[in-house]
């Protein structure tokens, strides 16, 4: 398998969702007009997960500006070991809180002690993946999930929880109230096992649902 080889790469998300639009009118409906989404690829390691971790509860804008300190506090690379090697002077200096600042080092300790075998991530079952990364403070099952599906390419990972898919969900099907995870896991149980491809094309919805017309009423 290719070095740069993604599950979920252009082509193949673009397949994934052609499969689903085959079982799913409203996902038909919404591909003819919004079109197909870019994929979501991150490179697996530390810096993307600790990347997840910064990003909860802030917005994309702010994220990116802390991320952007991250990186430059940590030269050359973002790795669990230059990570580590930074004071409390620096951490306040990129914007992390007391506590972000725990998970961050609890994550990069975890991960330079061997703990968490970013590698062995890889090759475990789904929820065998998910619940070692969500054993780690601060990286609940979200966090896990996301990872799964942009950094492993797992095609049927679906964050039934992130609030954009739900709103996405919510708009896709003409819903009354926001769907939450139980709802949301019956609704995309027919997009098995493409449920991840599900996801991209509803944060790509999500964005785009303000400007389609047809968004707003759900067939009888």
């Amino acid at each position: 398998m290719p070095a740069d080889f993604h599950p979920l790469s252009e082509m193949a998300l673009a397949a994934g969702i052609d499969r689903l639009a085959l079982v799913d009118e409203d996902v038909a409906g919404a591909l003819e007009r919004i079109g197909y989404p870019a994929p979501r690829q991150r490179e697996p390691g530390f810096a993307t997960l600790l990347r997840t971790m910064v990003a909860q509860q802030l917005s994309t804008r702010s994220a990116a500006a802390i991320w952007a300190r991250v990186e430059q506090a940590c030269l050359p690379l973002v790795t669990a070991e230059s990570f580590l090697a930074l004071d409390e002077t620096s951490f306040q200096t990129i914007g992390f809180s007391r506590q972000k600042m725990a998970y961050g080092r609890a994550l990069a300790a975890a991960v330079a002690s061997g703990a968490l075998d970013l590698e062995a991530l890889a090759t475990l079952p789904e929820e065998e993946a998910i619940a070692a990364i969500a054993a780690l403070k601060g990286f609940g099952r979200w966090s896990a999930e996301i990872y799964l599906l942009f950094a492993l390419g797992r095609a049927d990972v679906f964050p039934a929880d992130d609030l954009g898919l739900q709103i996405g969900m919510q708009r896709l099907k003409g819903l009354d109230a926001r769907p939450k995870r139980k709802a949301m896991e019956a609704l995309a149980e027919p997009w098995r096992p493409l449920r991840g491809c599900g996801a991209i094309f509803l944060w790509h919805y999500y964005g785009s649902a303000t400007l389609d017309e047809g968004a707003a009423v759900r067939r009888a």
